[in-house]
């Protein structure tokens, strides 16, 4: 059994940027099933596990806590921790387990099928534009941005002039400078008022949109409260801006960078559903980690001592690279047999709109493959820039010629 020693924990600033490679710091700490390491902010350190059934031990064993992170400076990776209180993020069943059993509703496939339409009508006319602006032009501008952020913003039913502010609001809570802290705080407590005030409208006055239905969504007698539907409305919102929209952007630079999976999504388009499932295993989405557990009582953990209070972070991204589970790893091999990946996470917090966030790569990655059949970067590959100031990967742009 692992013992911890007095050697102090390294820390792990985890903020390697180049391009789409994995962070070196990451990859030698995957050499271990579990480790002690130091975050930037935070007044403890933590356990970091690597492997895909470690990982897989770890997000679905109840002694092992996201509740019991509240109300502790926990280690993490920006100076205001992102989560609210109240979000299904940070609650342990059978709290979250009702939470999205009411939330899941609004994301069946039946419900997804309905919305495609809708990703689709706002892919088509943001390919529209960017086609009459002409090339060469700025791929995230025109696309990655503005797609997810507007498909969550109209299923949500925000209204237009709202939306830059969203966009605003959730790169400030994702900042990982010290300085940042108070604008992050800022930006919160002001995504909590406005979801507040939105989901007492949609009481009031119930429509067509996401909100709606899940204010009307019912599991027997149970139903969101106000506070509820609030936070979870925020949840949606800063996720349609995240993951979507980093993905878009790496798939498709992936894509431009790589002209054998170009090909092979121009000769074989019904291939597309397995090709981005294998770039989402593969692309390092964020940097480090995300949001750790808390041990509520002494335990082992593959072959680790972990006492109670102790943190447990883990990385979904080294356990998409685990080569216990899938061969050549760090190979893109679109026709790997099917395996799922933690891109989305994993047990009780695996991310309740990952079919929506399907949806909408499927929609903008093959309309664009289609629409666009010579598109390429206008820019050397070693010229484009990339995020430095947040925990996402992906390029802050993306020149493209036709």
């Amino acid at each position: 059994m692992t013992e911890v020693t007095e050697t102090p924990a390294p820390t792990c600033p985890f903020d390697f940027s180049e391009g789409l490679d994995f962070d070196p710091v990451l990859a030698d700490l995957a050499q271990r099933p579990i480790t002690r390491i130091r975050l930037p902010y935070g007044t403890a350190d933590a356990w970091l596990v690597t492997g895909f059934e470690g990982v897989r031990q770890v997000t679905t064993d109840h002694r092992l806590s996201r509740a019991g992170i509240m109300g502790h400076d926990y280690p993490r990776l920006t100076p205001e921790p992102i989560v609210s209180p109240e979000s299904v993020n940070v609650m342990d069943p059978p709290r979250s387990a009702r939470l999205r059993r009411l939330a899941s509703q609004a994301f069946t496939k039946r419900h997804v099928d309905r919305m495609r339409p809708a990703i689709e009508s706002i892919a088509d006319s943001l390919l529209d534009e960017m086609a009459e602006r002409g090339a060469p032009a700025d791929l995230v501008h025109h696309l990655s941005d503005r797609l997810p952020q507007h498909t969550i913003c109209e299923l949500l039913g925000i209204p237009a002039q709202d939306r830059p502010l969203m966009q605003d609001y959730a790169h400030r809570l994702l900042a990982t400078a010290p300085e940042a802290r108070k604008a992050a705080a800022g930006a919160k407590a002001s995504l909590r008022e406005y979801f507040g005030e939105l989901v007492l409208e949609r009481r009031r006055a119930p429509g067509e949109d996401l909100l709606s239905a899940l204010a009307a969504a019912k599991d027997g007698d149970d139903v969101f409260d106000d506070q509820e539907l609030a936070v979870m409305a925020l949840t949606l919102m800063l996720s349609g801006h995240d993951t979507a929209t980093c993905e878009i952007s790496n798939i498709s630079y992936l894509l431009l960078t790589r002209p054998e999976l170009m090909a092979r999504l121009r000769e074989r388009p019904e291939t597309l559903t397995q090709v981005l499932d294998e770039l989402l295993r593969y692309i390092p989405f964020r940097k480090g980690v995300g949001i750790p557990r808390v041990a509520l009582e002494d335990l082992e953990l593959l072959g680790a001592r972990i006492k109670a209070g102790d943190f447990v972070h883990v990385s979904y991204l080294t356990a998409n690279r685990d080569p216990e589970r899938y061969a050549d790893p760090d190979v893109i091999d679109v026709d790997r047999p099917p395996s799922p990946h933690m891109t989305f996470g994993w047990g009780g917090h695996r991310c309740i709109a990952a079919p929506l966030a399907m949806a909408e790569l499927e929609t903008t990655i093959g309309r664009l493959v289609a629409r666009f059949p010579a598109l390429r970067l206008a820019v050397p590959a070693e010229e484009v820039r990339w995020d430095t100031e947040t925990i996402r990967r992906f390029p802050h742009e993306l020149p493209v010629a036709w």
